[in-house]
């Protein structure tokens, strides 16, 4: 199943994931026009290629490892730790560890759906 805008009730074991990069698994959680929930599955090695958006993000490592650069600054980060990356400030990450970070956006990012 894919995840429909304002959808009240999103069962994640029903939630269709998409390859969105190599090693990269996306499942869109949950969405409106102001926010969005969006969970990324990576594998060791994969990359979150450098980029930048207009959407405040905050990412929380639900699992695993990850180097990030955030703003040119790079560091280890692990399960539990959080990020916060503001609008168009370019952020990147390598996977050290298997794992999931669950990305949260403000506004939604269009191009995702």
């Amino acid at each position: 199943m894919k995840t429909k805008k304002n959808q009240i009730w999103n069962f994640n074991r029903e939630i269709e994931a998409e390859n969105c990069a190599e090693g990269v698994n996306r499942k869109i959680l949950a969405y409106a026009d102001e926010i969005m929930c969006v969970e990324n599955h990576f594998e060791k090695g994969a990359v979150g290629a450098l980029h930048k958006h207009p959407h405040t993000q905050v990412t929380y490592v639900a699992s695993g490892q990850f180097e990030f650069e955030v703003g040119g600054e790079k560091k280890i980060v692990k399960q539990g730790d959080v990020l916060l990356k503001r609008n168009s400030i370019p952020h990147g990450c390598v996977c050290l560890e298997e794992g999931v970070l669950v990305d949260i956006f403000t506004p939604m990012r269009e191009e995702f759906v």
